[in-house]
């Protein structure tokens, strides 16, 4: 049986997809509660391995403006999920890797994402970002 890669965007809309037989076979966005009871049921830990996006490696600035602040809260709440993350990985016996995010010029927009990648299905950001994290490991 080959290895399922699992890579996962955290934040409110968790993105989550899945790299296996040289492809990727699901491409989607959830709650982080869903994406753990997927995961759980349908990818065991023995042959799945988790790639997820850590805020915590991201060196943001330090900026004074309410964007900013509220840019820096959403990094906050990020944060606090991939240790969320962190835990139930242990937790559940999951062998993880925890990735740098993606800057500004690594996400891809609708278009480039189905001309790299050849995924015909529908995605948004988040999807999109955590099949990045997988796509040809």
């Amino acid at each position: 049986m080959t290895i399922a890669k699992i890579g996962i965007d955290t934040g409110v809309n968790t993105g989550i997809a899945v790299w296996q037989d040289g492809k990727l076979q699901s491409v989607e966005s959830m709650t982080i509660t869903k994406a753990m009871r997927k995961i759980l049921t349908a990818y065991p830990y023995q042959t799945t391995k988790l790639y997820i996006e850590d805020a915590r490696q991201w060196i943001g600035f330090n900026g004074k403006t309410k964007a900013t602040q509220a840019r820096l809260q959403g990094a906050g709440s990020v944060k606090r999920d991939a240790k969320i993350w962190e835990d139930w990985c242990k937790e559940h016996d999951y062998e993880v890797v925890f990735v740098k995010p993606m800057g500004k010029g690594l996400k891809k927009s609708a278009e480039d994402f189905k001309r790299i990648t050849k995924w015909e299905g529908r995605t948004n950001e988040h999807s999109r970002d955590a099949a990045m994290i997988v796509f040809g490991r």
